[in-house]
């Protein structure tokens, strides 16, 4: 089912990302104990990530192929342009459509691991917007996107990169999720140029990662450009040696900030959760949505 379509059902919409586990014994704990304990949380779908080159992408689009046929929750592939010809990439999508996969995620993607800057690869594509028209041109299949309220941490101007955004919408994506952020204001700022501005009309969903140590959280938004709030980053700072105590404020940042989104008519939140459970397991029984 297209993840568009589920977007159409009533309720608050929870979903889940995770990364292709490395090992066999990383996988079998992934199928063991990771999706059935999100399955009980009731998700609308998975999202499974791409490594930087298609270097786990057969990991990817098996582990895709198995929620779907295994636990029966819709689930969605990634797909980037990192070290890909557009031969490359017609190829890869032919299998997705072979498994009969309904949804994926179209990303420029990161530089390979050890690069610091994105080259496109000669015969491919140098961005998302062009990745969504080759695959909306050879399929029906549904198209997600990325979109990002503080800006890319590569473009100088974030009115710019939202205008990218809708850039992708008019290529024929059929729904947005957003980068980590901490602030919300960026993310009410971003959504009321997309839909009043830009005219988007398709849902604008939340990305939601619940800090888990400060180290770890300080480096994922220096990559990414995402901003922590002055008060927040005290605290952090504040339990640095403590990475319980750094999960619980996390759990009950994420929970405050996702009772503002859902009351604010947010159609979706969709959680990073780094293979674990506990940290969106406690954020959503906090919201009563389980």
């Amino acid at each position: 089912m297209k993840i568009r379509e589920l977007f159409a059902l009533p309720g608050t919409h929870v979903s889940f990302e995770f990364f292709p586990p490395p090992t066999e014994v990383a996988e079998a704990t992934l199928f063991r104990d990771v999706v059935p304990a999100l399955k009980q949380l009731g998700p609308r779908f998975f999202s499974v990530t791409y490594g930087a080159g298609g270097g786990t992408r057969d990991n990817t689009i098996r582990v895709v192929d198995r929620i779907r046929k295994d636990y029966g929750v819709e689930a969605m592939a990634h797909l980037t342009c990192v070290g890909h010809t557009q031969q490359v990439l017609g190829e890869v999508l032919d299998q997705v459509l072979g498994l009969g996969i309904d949804n994926i995620l179209c990303l420029r993607g990161d530089p390979p691991k050890g690069e610091t800057k994105f080259v496109a690869t000669e015969g491919g594509f140098a961005n998302a917007i062009d990745l969504i028209r080759f695959v909306r041109k050879r399929s029906t299949i549904g198209i997600g996107a990325a979109c990002y309220p503080e800006g890319h941490v590569e473009c100088p101007d974030r009115q710019l990169d939202w205008d990218r955004a809708a850039a992708k919408v008019e290529a024929g994506a059929d729904f947005l999720i957003t980068q980590l952020f901490y602030d919300l204001d960026p993310f009410y700022e971003m959504e009321d140029y997309l839909v009043n501005k830009k005219g988007v009309k398709v849902p604008i969903v939340p990305g939601i990662l619940p800090i888990l140590n400060t180290a770890q959280i300080k480096r994922f938004t220096k990559l990414c450009g995402a901003h922590i709030p002055p008060d927040l980053m005290v605290r952090l700072e504040e339990h640095a040696a403590d990475d319980q105590a750094v999960r619980q404020i996390g759990v009950e940042h994420a929970t405050e900030m996702c009772t503002r989104l859902i009351a604010h008519g947010s159609e979706g939140l969709h959680f990073y959760c780094l293979n674990r459970v506990p940290s969106s397991s406690e954020v959503i029984k906090n919201l009563h949505l389980v």
